[in-house]
């Protein structure tokens, strides 16, 4: 009897356990689902088991049933490492839902939703390969593919409206003013030379001044009111022994000097008052329109698929030298301009056919961040080209492998010519392109460069 009161215990025992165990795979098919009962029963059965040879009598003669029963609690324990954890699963919803709203309290009169239990670190780890952390040459190249390379087709579509409104404007001068020797329109411009960065967005239109070289001379730009190396004079020469009207110019003479303004005013009272834009905007499939508050002779060209700005240029080219209808802003209306840019573009484009180089890729990196940055946006093309060809001088490896480093060098560069603010021209150093900034423009750029050189990424990020 004693003996069948032991067994009957138990069994009472092992029925009360399994209706515990029963009740608990119940629930946890609620709150774990279907992948995670099975887990949890697989675990609970080898436990299960355990506890049933603790508390079973041992064979204390027999070797082999010890020997069984070990084996098998390791079997047991072996089932509950291994058993395969159910993949995690992230879904939006999750994502967005705060780790707090977990723990909330209930909301009274709606039944109490299970909890769920989120598993241990080294449950929820999950095996995947860190982040790959960018070098700051694949940043430079990925931004200057993403961002700077503007499509073929504005870059097409932009030349041919240029080239159609070129050809129209000619035609206009020649029946017009037939008097006055205009050379043959050409087009110019970062854009059509490869250099340009962002957008298809401008373009120059230079139309050549025919000077006699007999009637005209220049005067340096040391000797102008100005004192300024890059500003030149055109005088005109021999008044006595040729006079007024001997040359079709001398209408724009101010004081024995070619005015740039006045061919100027001249221009932009064509472009905006004698030019039948409109007819000539629907014969192109666009809309043109002269800028009549501007300085500039600059036509606004609207198609479905570009927006050009197109800036007319007077261009005098007298020994060596190539000279825009440009005067600086204030009294002085004589002046001229001299202009690099035709020199720089040919010089950039010699040294990277020589050593297979990366300094136009550099400028376009650099145009781009200069032109969509607040703070940098009047660092134009023409300073950057210099200090790149600056640089070129001493530093001789511009392979692509080494973009990286250039532009870092560069920007090292910059610094220092803003510091004493001064970049001199490489084609003549008496000229400092940084002199119609205002110190103030010169101190925020220096700031905003001097934090790119520790971190070059603040340059690259989206404004």
């Amino acid at each position: 009897m004693a003996e069948f009161g032991r067994q009957r215990g138990k069994r009472e025992e092992d029925s009360g356990l399994g209706s515990v165990l029963d009740l608990l795979l119940a629930n946890a098919r609620l709150v774990l689902g279907v992948t995670g009962a099975a887990v949890l029963a697989i675990a609970t059965l080898a436990v299960k088991r355990l506890i049933d040879r603790a508390t079973s009598p041992r064979d204390e003669g027999d070797p082999k049933a010890e020997q069984k029963t070990l084996e098998e609690s390791w079997q047991d324990l072996a089932l509950i490492k291994v058993t395969p954890k159910p993949p995690r699963k992230q879904r939006r919803e999750d994502l967005s839902e705060p780790l707090l709203s977990l723990a909330r309290p209930p909301v009274p009169g709606r039944a109490h939703e299970p909890r769920v239990c989120s598993a241990p670190p080294e449950a929820s780890r999950v095996d995947s390969s860190p982040p790959r952390c960018l070098t700051l040459q694949e940043k430079l190249l990925s931004h200057y593919r993403s961002r700077l390379t503007v499509p073929e087709v504005q870059v097409s579509l932009a030349s041919q409206l240029a080239r159609s409104i070129c050809a129209q404007l000619q035609n206009f001068l020649r029946s017009k003013c037939p008097e006055l020797p205009f050379g043959s329109l050409f087009l110019s411009g970062p854009l059509l030379d490869g250099l340009e960065a962002l957008t298809a967005d401008h373009i120059h239109l230079m139309l050549p001044v025919v000077l006699d070289t007999m009637l005209w001379s220049l005067i340096p730009g040391e000797d102008t009111v100005v004192r300024n190396p890059q500003y030149w004079m055109i005088k005109r020469t021999d008044l006595e022994y040729f006079p007024r009207g001997c040359s079709p110019w001398d209408r724009f003479i101010v004081g024995r000097y070619l005015s740039s303004n006045a061919l100027n005013e001249t221009l932009h009272k064509m472009l905006v008052a004698s030019i039948n834009w409109p007819a000539i905007g629907s014969l192109l499939g666009s809309t043109i329109h002269p800028v009549v508050a501007s300085q500039d002779l600059k036509l606004e060209v609207k198609h479905d698929q570009v927006e050009l700005s197109i800036i007319l240029f007077p261009v005098v080219e007298m020994e060596d030298k190539v000279l825009l209808a440009a005067p600086p802003e204030g009294l002085v209306e004589n002046l001229w301009l001299e202009s690099f840019y035709r020199a720089e573009v040919s010089k950039l484009k010699e040294l990277d056919a020589g050593d297979s180089g990366a300094r136009q890729h550099c400028l376009r990196i650099l145009s781009g961040v200069c032109k969509s940055h607040p703070a940098l946006h009047k660092l134009n093309g023409s300073p950057l080209t210099h200090v790149i060809l600056h640089l070129s001088a001493t530093s001789l490896d511009w392979a692509e492998e080494s973009l990286a480093d250039r532009f870092q060098q560069v920007l090292e560069e910059l610094v220092g010519y803003l510091e004493k603010g001064v970049l001199p021209s490489y084609f003549n150093h008496k000229i400092n392109l940084f002199c119609e900034l205002l110190e103030d423009e010169i101190d925020e750029m220096g700031f905003m460069l001097y934090r790119a050189i520790s971190e070059p990424e603040l340059l690259l990020k989206e404004k």
